[in-house]
């Protein structure tokens, strides 16, 4: 079966992708793979009553699927050069916040009009992070909140459906390169297309390798983000996250000088499990019906980890710390802060006599005994450096989630146009490396679509 464009991922890069070919040409014929279900069919099967933690489906619906590991997310889409990936070094920092903020007004166009455009441009909070050492970075953020966000993907699946040809639960096994084009091998069937756009997300990342072996395109070996999720009542967090919503602040470690920074944070939230090639770890949503809301807030702290020769699989670095946390508790670990700080594990009836009752059902442990000190001790520097800030941060019974950790592609050499040295093959979203966020990889995807169209 021939196609003009094949796209593989039918994430945030690969729907944006679609949706620009079709705007800017309708008549091409586009096919998109994706290796997970289509939306409606995407149900986590934990109900927190008969299945209380994750039974490692086959496919996972919070990680593949239509609309990528974005589509249960709070829905947040930075827009910002300070953070979320490296788009603008292969753009040009205009083009990356114009292309960012065309993909904001679609999210309007389909459903998320009324949600708010939030900003820390002149907000007083920059200038008290900055007294205590910390640092608030630019961004404007629009957060769609998880239920408005579905409701985004759910109006964009439905215009699209009928002009793309959509194949769910069809892994894509190769990618080959032909004479005038590329053959996508899945496995029942091989499809061909002239150009070939791959968008797998952060998921994707171990076959993104291989493909990149196959090909003979070259990657650089990049970093992996490791570190806890954070749960406190939403009252400790609330005059930053009224104004702000989404504060990303950065610290540097005293003791090692390594830096700690917040990541996804959400205003009255719930904590969930993630399932990443059956490794389990922790994530946060939050939602914008006031009624789906909780009395927490939660957020990621995250210390980078750069691996330099002859090292290069940051991810396995990842995964191994992830599984021993699996291996402990059977999955998430949780623990008090005060627990951790005083060296001891955290038990059932310390957690349940706690000032705060948790959203995730995790086992209750012992993270020293799962990350690394030099981590440890950055997050837990952090937190006291967060608590000058937000007062009860470090209270004894914040909970701590671990492990959280984002895994990263290998970044993968492209040019300006995002195509590799291969004609026609174009790598964009999370997968390339490039792009680390929801806003950045839809960007992505609309840039490569205006590239074949222009041809």
């Amino acid at each position: 079966m021939k196609y003009d464009v094949i796209i593989v991922g039918a994430g945030p890069g690969g729907i944006f992708a679609a949706y620009e070919l079709v705007q800017r040409k309708p008549d091409l014929k586009v096919a998109v793979f994706e290796a997970g279900h289509a939306l409606h069919k995407r149900k986590c099967p934990i109900d927190g009553d008969k299945v209380k933690s994750c039974i490692s489906c086959q496919s996972c619906s919070i990680m593949s699927g239509f609309g990528g590991a974005g589509a249960f997310s709070d829905g947040k889409y930075n827009i910002t050069n300070d953070f979320g990936g490296t788009l603008y070094e292969y753009l040009g920092k205009k083009q990356a916040l114009d292309l960012m903020r065309y993909v904001d007004e679609i999210n309007l166009k389909y459903g998320g009009e009324g949600t708010k455009l939030y900003s820390t441009a002149g907000s007083r909070f920059k200038t008290i992070c900055i007294q205590n050492d910390l640092h608030l970075l630019d961004a404007s953020v629009r957060h769609l909140g998880t239920d408005i966000n579905y409701v985004v993907l759910e109006n964009l699946y439905a215009y699209l459906k009928d002009k793309v040809e959509f194949f769910f639960d069809t892994p894509v096994a190769s990618v080959k390169a032909l004479e005038d084009g590329y053959e996508v091998v899945c496995k029942d069937a091989t499809y061909q297309s002239k150009d070939c756009i791959i968008s797998v997300g952060r998921s994707g990342s171990k076959w993104m390798e291989e493909v990149c072996k196959d090909l003979d395109i070259p990657t650089e070996s990049s970093r992996v983000d490791i570190g806890v999720r954070v749960e406190l009542p939403a009252a400790v967090f609330a005059h930053l996250t009224d104004e702000l919503y989404e504060s990303k602040i950065v610290y540097r470690t005293k003791k090692y000088g390594d830096k700690v920074r917040t990541f996804c944070m959400n205003p009255k939230g719930a904590v969930v499990n993630e399932n990443t090639n059956g490794i389990i770890t922790v994530n946060g949503h939050s939602y914008e019906d006031p009624a789906k809301q909780t009395d927490n807030t939660n957020f990621a702290l995250l210390v980078a980890k750069h691996f330099s020769e002859p090292f290069k699989d940051s991810n396995g670095y990842g995964e191994s710390i992830a599984r021993l946390s699996n291996m402990l508790g059977g999955g998430v670990i949780v623990q008090r802060f005060g627990d951790l700080v005083n060296g001891q594990r955290s038990t059932p009836s310390r957690i349940e006599e706690a000032f705060i009752t948790p959203t995730l059902n995790a086992t209750p442990g012992d993270l020293s005994l799962v990350l690394p000190k030099r981590i440890l001790d950055g997050i837990i520097e952090m937190i006291y450096a967060l608590d000058k800030v937000a007062p009860g941060t470090a209270n004894e019974d914040t909970l701590l989630y671990g492990v959280e950790v984002k895994f990263y592609n290998m970044e993968v050499e492209v040019d300006k146009n995002l195509e590799t040295k291969h004609k026609g093959l174009y790598i964009i979203g999370d997968g390339s490396g490039i792009t680390h966020s929801l806003s950045h990889a839809s960007a992505s995807g609309v840039h490569v679509a205006r590239n074949i169209t222009s041809r």
